[in-house]
């Protein structure tokens, strides 16, 4: 069990079964990333090599992270070829946590009207947010991570083959894949997604930009969510958008409510354009 990060592979399960987990590790080891520059593939982003490892030698720790991370984007790769073929678009929603990811992936289930959508739930423990998927009718597949603080590669592939046994991926449809509530590891882990989508909320300080950076480089899509709440907080939207386009320049941002529905239409078309581009390029 790592100390620091929590990657450990004795209690993960998927939906309630333990998992094996292979992928290499060294205690303390603690993994951060970030991107620069423009827009590029999920798979291209290439994390920065720093780790809260007091004593480990620089060049083990070096040698550990570009280990772990070639080994994860490997089988990253096989995830989204095996999406790719079956013309799936695939999303990986990462926040802190209480941001309204589950609530945002159950009325986005609702709203939509273009195929089914399949759900892969990352939480360290519980299958609440499962259960609240499941009650739209969507197949979801909960993974927890025990003390881990982020999905891996490994993680989803196995999700993707238990999708695959419920009949539940269907070709040219949505993969909805909510990672762990955390700013900071998920960043680095590529799971074979068609981009990351982070979620900030007016709940939260508009400077988390800034304090994670890693996170807003490595998102192609922010969405600020509970905007009903703008009215009673203290929330600078154009100072939010601002700092997050200083980590990632242009980054596209949406707004929008849960309660209040305001911004859902738009979301809803930025998702369907990416499902008949991936539907277009099926094969």
């Amino acid at each position: 069990m790592c100390s620091s990060c929590g990657c450990g592979h004795d209690a993960v399960s998927l939906d309630g079964k333990p998992l094996d987990h292979p992928h290499p590790h060294d205690h303390g080891l603690h993994r951060r990333s970030a991107r620069s520059g423009a827009a590029a593939p999920t798979g291209a982003y290439r994390p920065l090599d720093a780790a809260h490892a007091p004593g480990l030698d620089a060049g083990r720790t070096l040698k550990i992270e570009q280990d772990l991370l070639a080994a994860n984007d490997a089988l990253a790769a096989k995830n989204r070829a095996r999406l790719a073929r079956a013309g799936i678009f695939a999303l990986n929603f990462v926040s802190s946590p209480g941001s309204g990811k589950t609530s945002l992936l159950v009325d986005t289930i609702t709203r939509w009207q273009h195929g089914p959508i399949a759900v892969i739930e990352g939480d360290q423990q519980t299958s609440n947010d499962a259960a609240r998927i499941r009650a739209t009718g969507a197949t979801a597949v909960q993974i927890n991570t025990g003390r881990g603080c982020h999905l891996d590669a490994h993680m989803v592939g196995h999700a993707l083959a238990q999708l695959e046994r419920q009949a539940a991926l269907t070709d040219n449809s949505l993969l909805l894949i909510e990672n762990v509530g955390n700013l900071v590891c998920p960043a680095a882990f590529d799971l074979g997604e068609a981009h990351k989508v982070v979620i900030l909320s007016v709940t939260e300080g508009e400077d988390k930009p800034l304090k994670y950076p890693d996170m807003f480089r490595a998102a192609d899509l922010l969405l600020l969510s509970k905007t009903d709440l703008l009215p009673h907080v203290d929330f600078d939207v154009e100072q939010a958008i601002a700092y997050a386009r200083q980590v990632r320049p242009e980054l596209p941002v949406i707004a929008l409510s849960v309660k209040s529905g305001a911004g859902m239409a738009e979301w809803l078309a930025w998702l369907s354009r990416g499902q008949q581009a991936a539907a277009a390029h099926a094969g």
